[in-house]
């Protein structure tokens, strides 16, 4: 038994020596990119409130608040197209001969809307401001068949990838011989447009010219081939 157990040791202990080598392999990295004029934005909006008491901060914010979605569902905005994504109430402090007393108190409500007709986003930008937001955050503009448009940025990455592993290898005098692996890198494509406090503010009456241009999809890959 003894003599088994130690040949068994042996044989395990030596297998790694007859491991087969790994192959060649060439590593190349690939970019894709669609461009697309969007047809969806998504705009933050939020209303600030002050009061001296708490209660009464909240109460004024709640009501701003209200107006600015009653207006906005009234330019044609489904409920579902509206999320709430942050409400703070917090203390107001005044910074006074080094000492810090509580004059108020601050409340502040964002939700993030979906617009889903461009043209109509000067429109519900301006109706926010002008019903009582205090705050337009940023724009960021999509497209609704991002699916599609994701697809189409892959294969051009992978080809792009698969172009440069041909290269490099007809360089080394070698060729492709498979495609092992192809990692995507996943990012996000929606670039945010900030939109100036001050600016909202002077322009709350008339409809806000936004120019929605072109918005690039991209998808980036790495490809591992092996050569022979």
């Amino acid at each position: 038994m003894k003599t088994l157990a130690f040949t068994l040791l042996v044989l395990l202990t030596a297998a790694p020596a007859f491991a087969q080598p790994e192959p060649p392999v060439i590593v190349t990295s690939g970019e894709g990119v669609v461009k697309r004029a969007p047809d969806r934005a998504w705009v933050a909006i939020a209303a600030e409130s002050r009061a001296r008491t708490a209660p009464d901060a909240q109460k004024l914010n709640t009501d701003a608040m209200t107006a600015v979605l009653d207006k906005i569902k009234s330019l044609g905005i489904a409920a579902d197209a509206i999320q709430t994504t942050g409400y703070t109430l917090q203390g107001d402090f005044q910074y006074q001969n080094g000492k810090q007393s509580l004059i108020g108190y601050i409340a502040r409500n964002q939700v993030d809307v979906r617009v889903d007709t461009l043209a109509r986003l000067g429109d519900v930008m301006s109706a926010a401001v002008g019903s009582g937001a205090t705050n337009l955050s940023g724009v960021r503009f999509d497209v609704k068949d991002r699916e599609t448009a994701e697809a189409e940025a892959l294969r051009l990455a992978v080809r792009d990838a698969r172009r440069r592993a041909d290269a490099a290898a007809s360089g080394a005098g070698v060729k492709v011989a498979q495609v092992l692996r192809i990692d995507e890198q996943r990012e996000d494509n929606i670039r945010p447009m900030p939109v100036a406090f001050a600016a909202a503010r002077e322009m709350a009456q008339p409809a806000v010219p936004v120019e929605s241009g072109q918005i690039e999809i991209r998808s980036r890959v790495t490809m591992t081939v092996r050569i022979e």
